[in-house]
């Protein structure tokens, strides 16, 4: 299902508002990381730290910590097939209580075999519950747009078995807000009550987002872009990607889907100064749009 997309407007900038407001940031665990975040990125924005699978959970883990200590609500990914048994999976919950880590998101995995015991997110988030985790935010994947490995039917079914262990939905990315919209309506019907948090890429340099995808791999997030051949012809383009027209289809899309869409997850692809720079700009837009409103 895809709803249809006509205009902005007042309501359409009120819901940007919203979602620029609830937006939180990927971030990759390379050298500069922790040093960007805090240069460009304000302590109210929530962030998640990628796992790879060239370097495994140790670096995302030592990441999230450092984070955690500045100041900063930090979520690391969990990917279960990269975990061993349930005493890693213990391990690790106690590692993250112990660094007062509130909030993880847990995913399957790309890696094409299990390194132990668990198959998909729902199997590693069973093992979490048993290790008593502190957990308050449990965020799990959504595919609007399908996953190539596993049948749409597959993956409506692991969503239901998922969402009473989580908190909310953070989308892989879809270029077509009507898609994304039909698809969180849908869930909200089948029952799936979560926030969902729609994945977007920010503002990006494209010979960044080359030079990454080529060396560590971006798993799902690559192959979704290898489909868009639109954005990889905008991403030719000197200037690169812009994600505004992108959120603005998505702020007037929001209101159709029973109000679950609440925020943006922006996959930086480690351009941190340059997403923050352009969510406040946009912020600001909206602002001066919201008073032009209340004048006229």
């Amino acid at each position: 299902m895809s709803f249809e997309i006509r205009g902005l407007g007042k309501e359409g900038d009120a819901n940007l508002a919203d979602l620029l407001r609830g937006t939180s940031y990927e971030v990759m665990p390379f050298r500069n990381a922790e040093q960007d975040v805090l240069e460009h990125v304000p302590d109210t924005v929530p962030l998640t730290v990628t796992v790879t699978a060239a370097k495994g959970l140790g670096p995302t883990l030592e990441l999230t910590e450092r984070l955690v200590r500045h100041g900063y609500a930090v979520a690391p990914h969990l990917p279960a097939r990269q975990f061993l048994d349930k005493e890693h999976v213990a391990d690790v919950v106690a590692r993250l209580r112990e660094a007062r880590v509130r909030s993880v998101f847990v995913v399957g995995g790309d890696v094409p075999r299990p390194a132990g015991a668990f198959e998909d997110a729902y199997s590693l988030l069973r093992a979490m519950e048993e290790a008593h985790h502190p957990f308050a935010e449990v965020g799990i994947a959504g595919y609007p747009e399908g996953h190539p490995a596993i049948a749409r039917e597959a993956l409506e079914v692991a969503l239901k078995r998922k969402a009473p262990m989580a908190t909310r939905i953070i989308t892989q990315l879809c270029f077509d807000a009507g898609t994304t919209a039909g698809w969180a309506a849908a869930i909200a019907g089948a029952g799936v009550g979560l926030p969902v948090h729609v994945g977007i890429p920010g503002p990006v340099n494209r010979q960044k987002l080359m030079r990454i995808s080529a060396t560590i791999g971006l798993g799902q997030s690559a192959r979704f872009l290898r489909k868009q051949r639109g954005l990889l012809w905008r991403l030719l383009l000197p200037s690169g990607y812009d994600p505004t027209s992108l959120a603005r289809r998505l702020s007037v899309a929001a209101p159709k889907t029973s109000g679950n869409i609440r925020g943006l997850h922006i996959f930086t692809f480690s351009e941190l100064r340059k997403a923050e720079l352009w969510r406040r700009r946009l912020l600001d837009s909206v602002a001066e749009g919201e008073q032009r409103h209340r004048r006229g």
